[in-house]
Order: structure tokens, then sequence, then C-alpha cells
């Protein structure tokens, strides 16, 4: 079975692009709920580079998970400069991320999502070849493979 994150990097590019429609279309306080736009700024052609990603907020701290790890275009860019900016629903700011490669952090955020959204993390660890529920040992074995970008919030920005 084919691992999500091993889809092939075109396939990933264009998943990202509804949610991007919907905040556009003025949809983000409802997608908001579950979908962010992370701007990054390209680590080599300096332009910003928007994905949207699932999210976990736990108070003014942002939880974000790569499932393709350290090879994530957006991880890199974050790894050359952690200068960010967020939108959700209907607010925009600047913030800082950091990138976590270590399995105990990553297996807290796997629960946390686990716990918040059980039926969509369990299809999406299932489709990563994973039992359901998963167990601890797998999921210790499949946060070696992933990343965890924690974004803390600088500054509010004017809505654009």
């Amino acid at each position: 079975m084919q691992k999500f994150a091993d889809l092939p990097k075109p396939i990933l590019r264009l998943i990202k692009y509804p949610p991007q429609i919907a905040y556009r279309l003025g949809l983000g306080p409802v997608i908001g709920r579950l979908v962010l736009l992370l701007t990054t700024t390209g680590r080599k052609s300096g332009q910003p580079r928007v994905t949207s990603l699932q999210y976990e907020q736990v108070g003014d701290t942002f939880y974000l998970g790569a499932s393709r790890g350290l090879k994530s275009d957006w991880v890199r860019n974050i790894l050359a400069n952690p200068e960010v900016e967020i939108r959700l629903k209907s607010h925009c700011f600047r913030a800082t991320a950091q990138v976590i490669t270590d399995t105990a952090p990553i297996v807290d955020f796997l629960e946390l999502r686990l716990h918040n959204h059980p039926r969509m993390m369990h299809v999406m660890l299932k489709a990563s070849g994973l039992s359901t529920p998963p167990t601890q040992a797998e999921l210790q074995e499949y946060a070696q493979n992933i990343a965890l970008i924690i974004v803390r919030p600088k500054d509010d920005l004017p809505n654009p």
C-alpha cells in the first residue's frame, strides 16, 4: 500500500489548492476550523510560498505536522528562514516557526490529533500502514519519519 507521504509531489501540490481557494472566497471562518494557510519564504527564490495545513492550537501556539518530514519543501523553507505568516479564519499574523524532529513531542502531537480528530487520524495513519488504533510503538516508529513544526505568533497583521 502506498503511503500518503510517498505520493508524487504534483499530486501533493494539488491537494493544497482547494483550501487556498476557499480562503480567497471568504470561507476562512468555516475552513479555518481545520486548515490554516502558512506562508514561508522560498529558500531559493525568495518568493512567498503558501501551503495549506491542518493544525492543532494549544493556547497561542500552533502545531503542524509534516508527513514528509524534512523532505517537505515548506519545512526546508522554514529551516532556511523561520519567519512565517499564518492566515487562520479571518486573522493574519507573523510568527516564528521551529522544526522539531525529536520523536517524543511528535508522539505527543499525534496523540493530541488522535484525541481531537479520531476518525480523520485513524484514516491517515491506516493509510500509512499503522493499525487502528495505533500502538505506542507504531506511533514512535511513525514519528521518526515526520517533523513537528511549532509556530509562535509575533504580532497581528491587518486582514488581507
